[in-house]
């Protein structure tokens, strides 16, 4: 076990990044969380880098036979992005997988209407975007996330967990400016055994941390 929880968690990793933000490696940044759980953990970074926080929501796929194993991830109208070599390992195909394709979609139109509450998406346009998540397994998802945000053509993406296994930090290298990892610890497990309280985060947390955020003053 790291962290008591995800704001522990949050306030190691925020020390990171500040220290680079000093060094002007994190300039006029916007902190995007990956719900639900890296809400609390950006909430926590976005805090100490006196950031504006938002969310961006993705949805994983999993294959039919096991919900919870990330397979792919898909955000907005994206075409879904899949982990190849789990497909291969699974012997599974893309084609297979359109009924959890459009559920996932279904849910992940859901989250960002409530999330949002007509609040327009951010633009992160010449910003230094901070993705963060509660920790990186796969990648497939944070993976995901960086394609969508690079479309928003920031000036800089940096996706930042408090841990990560070495291959998703090694692999989402090529596509993040910088990956900040607290802790890269071998063997890597799941995420959740880092941390000794793992509980799901609610909708009603994400919303009300995205209010406070929001609300002026």
């Amino acid at each position: 076990m790291l962290f008591s929880d995800r704001r522990a968690a949050g306030r190691e990793l925020a020390a990171q990044l500040a220290d680079r933000a000093l060094h002007s490696e994190v300039a006029s940044p916007f902190v995007l969380a990956l719900p639900r759980g890296g809400v609390p953990v950006a909430d926590e970074v976005a805090k100490v880098l006196h950031a504006p926080l938002d969310v961006l929501v993705v949805r994983k796929i999993g294959p039919p036979f096991n919900p919870e194993l990330g397979v792919g991830a898909l955000t907005g109208e994206d075409p879904p992005l899949y982990d190849e070599r789990a497909l291969a390992m699974l012997d599974l195909t893309a084609d297979r997988l359109g009924a959890q394709v459009a559920r996932a979609r279904t849910e992940l139109h859901r989250r960002e209407d409530l999330y949002r509450g007509g609040r327009p998406a951010p633009d992160l346009r010449g910003r230094t975007v901070v993705l963060v998540d509660d920790g990186l397994a796969t990648g497939v998802t944070a993976h995901a996330a960086l394609r969508a945000v690079r479309r928003s053509e920031p000036a800089r993406v940096v996706l930042a967990a408090p841990v990560c296994s070495v291959e998703a930090a090694t692999a989402l290298g090529t596509e993040a400016d910088d990956v900040v990892c607290a802790h890269q610890p071998r063997p890597f497990g799941s995420v959740g055994q880092w941390y000794a309280d793992f509980e799901q985060v609610s909708d009603d947390e994400v919303i009300d941390t995205l209010r406070a955020a929001h609300a002026p003053g």
